[in-house]
Order: C-alpha cells, then structure tokens, then sequence
C-alpha cells in the first residue's frame, strides 16, 4: 500500500499569510491587549472595555491570538499562556514587546518586500549599503529595545572569560549598542574598565544602560566606524556581539585584524553569532538568520564555525572554540592572540 502522504497547501497557506499574524501581534502590543488580561481571565467585553476599544474588534483579535498560541480560551474568557505572561505583559519583569518597534521598522521590513530583486542585483535594493549605513537609525530602535533580550547571552559570554582579579584591565566592546555583553563583563570583574564603541547616537543607550548598572568611572565610548576608528591598545578582552554577520569574509578578516592589533599578548576575542552547523540549515534559528543578512545587507550572512576559524586564523588569532549559549539560539567564538 503506498502511505505517501497528499499533497497540502497547508504550509503555502501559513506562509503565505504570515504578515497577518504579525498584524494581529503588532496590534496586540500596541493596544496592551495582554496586560489588560493580566493575570485573571477575561471576556472580550471585559477586554475591550480595559482597551478602550469597540467588543467586535477586540473578540476577533482575541480569538485570532487564541488560535496562534499567545491565549487561551475557556468558557468566554481568555487568560495568558506562560510565555505570553512572561514576555508580552507589560507588567511582566521580562516584557520584550518593545522589540516589536525595531524587528517591524523599516529598515528591516522593506528588505523583504523585493527579495527577489535584491537576489537578481545580489545586494540589498532599498540602498547601497542596507542597515550597516553610517549611522542607520535602526539601531538606536534596536539598542533601546533589545538590551533585556541580549542578557542571557551576555552573561553566558561573561562567564566563559576570566580576568585577572589581581589587576585592572581593560574590556572593549565593538558594536557595542545597548551595551549589555560589555555591562555583564564589567559587573563579573570589578577592576575591569569598560570602553564601548558605537555611533554617537546609539552610545548615548550604552552610556544610560551602564549608569544604570553601577559603572560609574569604569566606563567610556569611542565614537566612530569599527573599521577605521582607533581602537586603541591594551585590550585583556574585546567583544564582539552581532557584528561580524553583516559583512563578507575579507571584510570580517580585516576587522578581526584591527581587534587582533588591540589586544595584549594572550588576551582573547569574544563573538557572539548565530552559528549554523555545517549543513547551513540547522539548527533553524540560527540558520535562518542568513535570510535576515541577505534582505537587510550587502554581503552579510551566518556564518559556520569553521569559516569563523578560518577567519580568526588569518587574522592571527589561535585555538579558536565555539560555546553554545543555552537558553538563547546564540554561541561565543572564543580565540587568544
């Protein structure tokens, strides 16, 4: 008996009117349709009225939000999953809802639209360089929104270095954004200083961020381009978090070289990627952060461990190793000059 199973339209269709779901979370976030739910169930007539909204729009959504996973309903009335508690209320420790703003703004979305065309031309088509435009104000989104999502992975990264208690050092951090890889280093050593390098405008999140966690005199920021800035010297440790994905390899190899020259004799470099096994289509979260870089970017993509040591090992860099950073769908390459 043949068991091949049908064919479906079933993926076609979920992928095809994916934008619908994001519709329907995007509005959820804005109108704080969770928090309105809070902690007891509630009817749509409840909701609404905690919204501020007409019944009929509300029921639908609330329904919609049902059927996607992020409610439950039961007897009319509609209470939070655990994550949805966890991450989408506003009240709720971990909210990551703010990260709507940057993962929906345009400068990620419109490099979608015409994929197809940015594949023909083989480089991004909204403009010459995407979101690693000087000073690209997706990133000042990003900073603001993402930090809380990043603490995990830094302080994954943090604990996979030691520095010399017995001395001061010194911590770059490159790219550094909301500046949360650095902030974790700097609160697991309490004689490292901490230099951040960014934009003026997204250094600015850095420099609150590290207020805010007890730096104090044990941080400051380097303005400018990562790859013709001075970087200074004297580095035990330089970070680089999320940055290395947005360029080709000869580009990464002649960064790496400028970290490399900073760096004391034997002090190591830190990347966080999303780094795709071999086959370069699992794991899925970190394999499908190549789609990301071919819509946003002119060369970026995902790169594998291997290519990773081949690019630290034309830098200069030795004995480079890769660390999963549990619970995140992130790792750390780790190599000493």
């Amino acid at each position: 008996m043949n068991s091949t199973t049908a064919p479906s339209l079933q993926l076609f269709f979920e992928t095809i009117n994916a934008y619908q779901k994001t519709g329907a979370l995007k509005a959820a976030i804005d109108l704080d349709l969770f928090a309105a739910i809070g902690q007891a169930p509630a009817t749509a007539s409840e909701i609404a009225a905690r919204c501020q909204c007409p019944e009929r729009g509300i029921r639908i959504l609330s329904d919609s939000l049902t059927i996607f996973g992020f409610l439950v309903k039961e007897d009319g009335r509609y209470s939070l999953t655990p994550d949805t508690a966890a991450f989408l209320d506003r009240n709720s420790r971990t909210y990551i809802g703010a990260s709507a703003e940057f993962f929906l703004s345009p400068g990620i979305v419109d490099g979608f639209s015409e994929l197809a065309s940015t594949i023909r031309k083989g480089s991004v088509h909204q403009s010459e360089l995407g979101t690693i435009e000087p000073n690209h104000p997706v990133w000042i989104k990003f900073a603001r929104a993402m930090g809380p999502m990043m603490i995990p992975a830094a302080r994954g990264a943090a604990e996979l270095v030691t520095l010399d208690p017995s001395r001061d050092s010194k911590v770059l951090d490159i790219a550094a954004s909301h500046a949360a890889y650095g902030i974790a280093m700097a609160q697991k050593s309490p004689r490292a200083h901490l230099v951040a390098l960014d934009w003026e405008a997204v250094l600015t999140v850095a420099a609150e961020n590290a207020r805010a966690a007890g730096l104090g005199d044990r941080f400051s920021t380097i303005v400018g381009d990562a790859f013709t800035v001075d970087l200074g010297s004297g580095y035990d440790v330089i970070l680089v978090p999320n940055f290395l994905h947005h360029f080709n390899q000869a580009d990464c190899v002649r960064f790496l070289r400028r970290v490399q020259a900073a760096l004391l004799p034997g002090g190591q470099v830190v990347i966080v990627e999303f780094v795709p096994n071999e086959d370069r289509v699992t794991p899925p979260p970190a394999a499908s952060f190549s789609l990301i870089m071919l819509g946003t970017t002119p060369e970026g993509d995902a790169y594998t461990f291997a290519e990773y040591q081949f690019m630290l090992a034309e830098a200069g860099f030795r004995e480079a190793a890769l660390h999963p950073l549990p619970p995140t769908a992130e790792s750390a390459v780790i190599a000493a000059k």
